[in-house]
């Protein structure tokens, strides 16, 4: 049968975190979907992973070109979805269990929920916050964002940053699908877990899963993972500002004031951002 929602959970080289966002995806209360592991052209023991994985719902599908941004394997999971509702789920991230369940009852194009951010070295906190309304351009991580598969075909689908001008790929997305079918809805509790590469030196190199798995601990032990995790972190004051790979701290600073717990589109092009960050990574090739 056709399942309802279509997870794509784009990935590249990082095989020791798909036990963990996957798990995360198995765990959720809503049963109803297929989800599509896609490579960027993985040379890693990714397939096996996945294959390894015994639930007729999950796929692997390796990409036989790199294209060196997750918008590539996202837009292939968006072609061979099935689903009417698309899903994304970032390959070191953590979905919490009623992800689905809640983002579903929105009659919206698109909806979110609210994200357990976690950096190095930094009490988690929760964006967006409480007050937050979406504006034009502003960034919302997919891994926390449900679409209809119709309204992001519609508008083009995914596009690489060398084409996006000031605004990363994701945060253009959603400015079409808004401007055609209005802004996203938002969930009021927490439903996703981030813990952002951009913010890990040498992850790519490394590979490391400690905090993946010590986050799923915690979410499978919780009773109600979206109510305590949010009533955890949501007071959190947002600590000072720190650097970001290729940003200035005065613009992180700046940044910080306006849009306390979720970032508008920094200066310069998402290009540029793109190249700054692959080498903190390590994903220079």
């Amino acid at each position: 049968m056709t399942p309802r929602v279509t997870v794509v959970l784009p990935t590249y080289n990082w095989a020791t975190v798909l036990p963990f966002s996957i798990g995360s995806v198995l765990d959720q209360t809503f049963g109803d979907f297929e989800l599509l592991v896609v490579g960027d052209c993985c040379t890693d023991e990714s397939e096996a992973v996945v294959g390894a994985v015994r639930d007729e719902r999950v796929r692997w599908i390796n990409l036989p070109a790199r294209v060196g941004h997750q918008a590539g394997p996202n837009n292939e999971g968006l072609r061979q979805a099935r689903g009417e509702i698309v899903a994304y789920l970032g390959h070191d991230d953590l979905w919490l269990p009623r992800h689905l369940e809640l983002l579903l009852e929105s009659e919206r194009a698109f909806a979110h929920g609210h994200v357990v951010f976690v950096m190095p070295d930094e009490p988690p906190t929760i964006t967006p916050a409480r007050d937050w309304s979406y504006t034009h351009g502003a960034w919302i991580p997919p891994t926390s964002v449900v679409h209809r598969r119709d309204a992001a075909l519609g508008v083009g689908g995914w596009r690489l940053p060398r084409v996006t001008g000031s605004l990363d790929p994701e945060a253009d997305l959603w400015a079409r699908i808004a401007e055609r079918h209005g802004p996203p809805a938002l969930e009021a509790l927490a439903t996703s877990v981030k813990l952002p590469a951009a913010h890990r030196r040498d992850v790519y190199r490394d590979r490391p899963h400690r905090e993946q798995s010590a986050w799923l601990r915690r979410i499978r032990e919780a009773g109600d993972p979206e109510r305590e995790l949010l009533a955890a972190y949501a007071d959190m004051p947002v600590p000072p500002p720190r650097p970001v790979p290729g940003i200035p701290t005065r613009v992180v600073r700046k940044l910080r004031r306006r849009f306390p717990r979720i970032l508008g589109a920094p200066p310069g092009t998402a290009q540029d951002r793109y190249r700054r960050t692959r080498s903190f990574k390590g994903l220079d090739d």
